[in-house]
C-alpha cells in the first residue's frame, strides 16, 4: 500500500487504487492504495470516455487502479499520484468490468496499454498542489466524445454566475462503493453521481483545488475513483480531476484538482499536441 499522506487536514492513501482490487486468481495480489463514486448511480454507457487503469512497475506487477477520462483517442487524463511511479498502464473503458470477470484480463492485460506521464511539478510529498497525469495510449481508441479542458480560471467566473452553492458536477468513476473501518464493498463498475461544489479558493485547497459534497444526497466519490472526471454539470467539460478526501470513510467532502489553471491546463494541452 502506498503511503498514508496527512497535509493539514488533507487524508488520503497517495495511491489511486481501492483498498482490494480483487481476481479471479486466488494467488493474485492485493492492490493498496485513494478514492470510486458512492452513494451513485450505474453510469453505464452514460461517460464511455471514461475508463479504470491499472498502474503496474517495470516487471509488469499490478500496483493500483484509478479512473481516468479520454481526451483524444490516444491521451487518457487521470491524477498525478495515478501516474507517479508507475512503469506503464493497462486501461478498460468497458462499464461493467465484474460482468466480464475473469475473460476481460483484469488486472493484467487490458483494453489497451499505454505509458503514463507525471506533471513536472509533481511533488508526493505536496501531491494535491499540481495532482495531473495523462496516459499515452499505445493504440487509438475511439469515444463518441471526449472529455475537453475548461477554459483558462473559469471555475471561479462560473461559480459567481450560479452561486457557489447552486453548482454541480457529474462524478465519474470506478471503486469502492462503501467502506468503513470494518468492511468494504469493491466493484469494477462505473458509476456517476451528482456533487455540489461546496469551497473554491479556500484557506485549505488554495487555488489548486476545489471542494465537493460527498453524502447520501449527492453521492461523491471514494479510494478507486482517483484521477476520474468532475464534469461541469452535465457537460464534458473537466472541472477537475479527483484528488483527495478529508474523511478516511470517504465522507464529508471531496477533493478535486482543478483543471482552469494555466500551469495544469497548458501541460495537459502540450502532452496532446506531442501524443500521435
Amino acid at each position: 500500500m502506498r503511503r498514508l499522506l496527512t497535509t493539514a487536514a488533507i487524508v488520503v492513501l497517495a495511491g489511486c487504487a481501492d483498498s482490494s482490487i480483487a481476481s479471479t486468481d486466488a494467488n493474485a495480489p492485493d492492490l493498496d492504495g485513494p478514492r470510486l463514486v458512492r452513494n451513485g448511480a450505474l453510469d453505464g454507457k452514460t461517460h464511455p470516455q471514461v475508463g479504470l487503469m491499472i498502474a503496474k512497475d517495470a516487471a509488469g506487477n499490478p500496483m493500483w487502479r484509478c479512473s481516468g477520462t479520454l481526451i483524444s483517442p490516444t491521451v487518457y487524463l487521470t491524477a498525478g499520484h495515478c501516474t507517479s511511479g508507475a512503469a506503464t498502464v493497462e486501461l478498460w473503458f468497458t462499464a461493467d468490468l465484474e460482468a466480464s470477470l475473469p475473460t476481460n484480463g483484469y488486472p493484467y492485460t487490458g483494453e489497451v496499454a499505454g505509458t503514463p506521464y507525471t506533471h513536472p511539478e509533481y511533488n508526493d510529498a505536496a501531491f494535491f498542489v499540481m495532482d495531473v497525469g495523462v496516459v499515452v495510449l499505445s493504440a487509438p481508441v475511439n469515444a463518441a466524445a471526449f472529455g475537453t479542458l475548461p477554459d483558462e480560471n473559469s471555475l471561479e467566473v462560473m461559480a459567481r454566475a450560479r452561486g457557489q452553492q447552486n453548482q454541480t458536477f457529474t462524478a465519474v468513476g470506478y471503486g469502492l462503493q462503501q467502506t468503513n473501518p470494518v468492511f468494504t464493498v469493491a466493484q469494477r463498475i462505473r458509476m456517476s453521481a451528482s456533487p455540489r461544489l461546496v469551497q473554491i479558493n479556500s484557506g485549505l485547497t488554495g487555488a489548486h483545488s476545489l471542494l465537493l459534497s460527498n453524502n447520501t444526497a449527492t453521492g461523491g466519490t471514494c479510494f478507486g475513483d482517483s484521477g476520474g472526471p468532475n464534469f461541469v454539470g452535465n457537460s464534458l467539460v473537466i472541472g477537475g480531476v479527483t484528488s483527495f478526501g478529508l474523511n478516511g470513510n470517504c465522507a464529508g467532502t471531496g477533493g478535486v484538482f482543478r483543471l482552469d489553471r494555466k500551469v495544469a491546463r497548458d501541460w495537459v494541452l502540450s502532452m496532446m499536441e506531442a501524443a500521435p
